[in-house]
């Protein structure tokens, strides 16, 4: 459980090095989230791509671990107390559960377009949250969004056509982008 900090990092104060230990664990809740996710797709994914899709996934999980154990030590020398206990994660997050199980590569590549959406988009706005209060931890959020930004890169590139459309466009859900990314294979295939 989180604990208001004694001491936090000189040229802060502590109230500062509290919210951006707050901030932070939400960031922390949703990288060890997306690591589950990701190994799950690697044991759950089928079909004709399955090795490529397979062995894309594992660099990209150890890249998050590294993002997990990164954003856990900048809480701890915040002063705070990093939380990465699986009734912790879940209960300090916003969305639900990662909905695919065995499924297709292209279904799994059309929901996890929509999680790294939703992910990105959060770590932007965070890196906008902290920006005027430490610039060394917006850099390593920058830092991590890149890295997100590039393996998000690589399953979209499974999903566009060579005109540039995205199967997934417009999709409100990891259901629904699962759904379009199947239906656009299947005319491809």
């Amino acid at each position: 459980m989180p604990t208001s900090p004694k001491y936090t990092i000189p040229g802060l104060t502590t109230a500062e090095g509290e919210k951006l230990a707050g901030i932070l664990q939400e960031r922390l809740n949703a990288l060890i989230d997306l690591h589950l996710t990701l190994k799950h797709v690697h044991w759950n994914v089928v079909g004709p791509h399955f090795i490529a899709v397979h062995e894309m996934i594992d660099p990209h999980v150890d890249e998050v671990i590294a993002m997990v154990d990164e954003t856990a030590e900048r809480i701890a020398t915040l002063g705070t107390s990093p939380s990465g206990t699986p009734g912790a994660v879940v209960s300090g997050r916003s969305w639900d559960d990662y909905s695919l199980g065995r499924a297709t590569t292209n279904e799994h590549l059309g929901a996890l377009d929509e999680v790294y959406v939703r992910l990105i988009a959060d770590h932007r706005k965070v890196q906008e949250a902290v920006a005027d209060i430490d610039p060394v931890t917006e850099d390593m959020v920058i830092g991590q969004a890149k890295q997100l930004e590039l393996f998000h890169w690589f399953v979209r590139a499974h999903l566009e056509s060579s005109g540039g459309a995205l199967s997934t466009e417009g999709a409100l859900s990891e259901a629904e982008a699962a759904i379009q990314a199947s239906d656009a294979a299947d005319v491809t295939e």
